[in-house]
């Protein structure tokens, strides 16, 4: 049976291949320090730094994580006699690639230091480190920022202060000497902008300022102290910057999914491949757009033009574009691949022998375009045009080829070079469930009652009727698996009433999902983040060295990924809010972006992916408006070739 996972590990791992060759000053296998600063004065590499204050931390940054168990034996000062000096210790930020040296204030004024870093430092995977030394001399004085605080909150560096109050946040600041106040409104800016309401303390060492005007929401804002800011007997500072996140407005859950769903369909919409009007891979691939995660957007684009997120008009403009280039593109008996590129409609091999049909995502698209069919008002003369052709190219889907000569189970790959040399077998219990409603449901090329018996159910194999954390689960793997089974077959396909020889689909998709946020509530491996409202376990980007993979109670790396709770909100309606208000309310910015939520984080590896997935948005968007109102569900299931197919298959729904 095909590893359902292997096609998008494969991806990840040729798009960081990709990525990495691009990075020209980095010799694979080693790291290299990229910047080394005392306070805001840069060190300089054979150049003996001079002015430094002698209570500053020592900011190293790296192209790559550091292997923190060597930092301590690799990394010292040593004084102008080449003694090392004493009660050095280190802290870590951005996931291992800042070191912070600090040395308790400890050194002497105007006295010579070196920075030594050795070789035997190591990158997390073990890279080199060709060695480096820095030299300074210290200051005559110190005038330093001794605290700074946000509504009570640390705010020294590397501390990044997130949900500040949008209005009438109060920021305290106290130095090392007084302050001299000429132009001291000029030297305290929000990006840039002196605005700030200021009283000084009595002894002219602390002031606490407040910002008069009102901030956006959920917006990263620099903080900044000039280095023109002097002490009253005119030492100098060095300067501070530093950012803090504001707080979301509070919405009412009903607004919050409309926001969700808005930010989220610009994905498909604004981010589509320009000429194509496919959705792109992932974030940064450019021409490589995807037939099954287009297949999501499709419905994605009915729930943006129900929701008048943009007009009907647009969505329809969009659609015709989606589908000129499908009819254009190519296909391997009907079956588009995988990888297309956007420009010109040609394969894009997804491997050396996935290089022809991909079958799955076909279904993905196919499922879809049904659902988008049954949308469209016949009465419309464009949108009747674009029914009759959603028709030819569901037809031209030749479902019973990929029996591979007529065995009783499909098939996920045929290549025009390499044949069935790929040999992926579609075998439940996993997301491939509606390749085989959609072969059934097909008026042209159909597939028997004994190809899903066989080859998806084989003959009843798929039963699991365990119970975990009180949940029968009563197909698939113990645990259930990754989520996404229960979001990619049941975007369009309706599980409420759904139910074969094996299972209910609705008790499926609701105990594998209750499970899988039970397991993160419980959270046997200890994971700081894992809770009753931070939850859900997918397919989804890793931190390194893993880059991606499939995500369950049985694989469980400590990465959560929003699209698990998000996409799973028909099911679990009570912990799925949950999840949502702590990724938008807690989290933050750290995860909300231009489309929505990231892809995933790892809060124990202080990881954040800057990535969005179409596999991955689209449930969210689609899964929501069933929730809401089973629109997308409503259309599918109202297609007569469905429930014709469904039927043959031995469902009733």
């Amino acid at each position: 049976m095909k590893n359902p996972f292997s096609k998008l590990n494969l991806l990840v791992l040729l798009l960081f291949f990709a990525i990495s060759c691009k990075k020209d000053t980095v010799v694979i296998g080693e790291i290299e320090l990229t910047g080394c600063s005392i306070g805001n004065v840069q060190l300089v590499n054979g150049v003996v730094t001079t002015d430094i204050p002698i209570n500053n931390s020592i900011i190293l940054t790296f192209s790559d994580a550091v292997d923190s168990t060597l930092v301590k034996t690799s990394i010292y000062l040593k004084d102008i006699s080449g003694a090392i000096t004493p009660t050095v210790f280190f802290a870590f930020a951005d996931n291992y690639r800042t070191v912070i040296v600090k040395h308790n204030a400890n050194l002497e004024k105007l006295q010579q230091y070196t920075l030594v870093v050795t070789t035997a430092l190591k990158g997390k995977n073990n890279e080199t480190f060709r060695g480096t030394e820095y030299k300074f001399i210290t200051s005559s004085s110190i005038f330093t920022l001794n605290k700074i605080t946000i509504n009570n909150q640390n705010f020294m560096l590397p501390e990044n202060v997130s949900n500040v109050l949008v209005q009438g946040s109060v920021f305290y600041v106290e130095f090392s000497y007084p302050i001299d106040t000429v132009h001291v409104k000029s030297y305290f800016t929000i990006e840039g902008s002196a605005r700030f309401n200021i009283t000084v303390s009595t002894d002219f060492k602390s002031a606490t300022l407040v910002w008069p005007e009102k901030l956006a929401e959920l917006t990263k804002y620099s903080f900044s102290i000039s280095s023109s800011l002097k002490a009253t007997n005119g030492f100098s500072f060095n300067g501070f910057s530093n950012t803090f996140t504001t707080s979301a407005k509070i919405l009412t859950d009903d607004e919050l999914l409309t926001t969700v769903q808005r930010q989220t369909f610009k994905y498909f919409y604004e981010y589509a491949h320009p000429t194509s009007g496919m959705a792109r891979e992932r974030f940064g691939s450019d021409n490589t757009v995807t037939s099954g995660g287009s297949g999501f957007g499709v419905m994605a684009l009915i729930v943006g033009m129900e929701r008048g997120f943009i007009t009907r008009s647009q969505g329809i403009t969009h659609l015709t574009k989606i589908i000129t280039f499908l009819e254009n593109a190519d296909r391997f008996h009907g079956a588009w691949s995988h990888w297309i590129d956007g420009s010109t409609g040609h394969v894009i091999p997804f491997s050396t022998k996935d290089d022809g049909g991909d079958l799955v995502e076909t279904a993905f698209m196919a499922q879809g375009l049904i659902a988008m069919r049954q949308y469209l008002n016949p009465v419309t003369p464009s949108e009747a045009s674009l029914i009759t052709r959603i028709n030819t190219l569901y037809n031209g889907i030749e479902w019973d080829w990929y029996r591979n000569n007529g065995q009783n189970v499909l098939y996920w790959h045929w290549s025009p070079n390499y044949a069935w040399d790929m040999n992926f077998q579609l075998r439940g219990y996993n997301e491939t469930l509606i390749t085989y409603i959609m072969a059934a449901s097909s008026p042209t090329h159909t597939i028997t009652k004994p190809v899903y018996t066989e080859g998806y159910a084989r003959n009843g194999s798929i039963i699991n009727g365990k119970t975990f954390y009180g949940y029968v689960l009563p197909v698939g793997y113990d645990y259930g698996g990754p989520l996404f089974f229960a979001h990619y077959s049941f975007l369009g396909l309706d599980p409420r009433n759904l139910s074969d020889a094996y299972a209910n689909y609705w008790t499926q998709n609701v105990n594998h999902s209750l499970i899988n946020w039970k397991y993160c509530e419980t959270n046997p491996k200890k994971y700081p983040n894992y809770s009753a409202s931070c939850w859900g376990l997918t397919a989804c980007d890793l931190p390194s060295p893993d880059w991606y993979g499939a995500c369950e109670p049985n694989n469980d790396k400590g990465t959560i990924a929003p699209t698990a709770a998000v996409s799973s909100l028909p099911y679990t309606p009570e912990q799925s809010m949950a999840a949502i208000r702590y990724f938008y309310y807690t989290v933050g910015d750290r995860l909300w972006g231009d489309y929505g939520f990231h892809d995933a984080f790892d809060e124990q590896e202080d990881w954040w992916a800057s990535s969005y997935l179409a596999i991955d948005q689209g449930p969210e968007v689609v899964m929501i408006e069933n929730y809401r109102t089973g629109l997308v569900w409503n259309l599918f299931m109202s297609a007569p070739e469905v429930q014709a197919g469904l039927t043959k298959l031995g469902f009733s729904y």
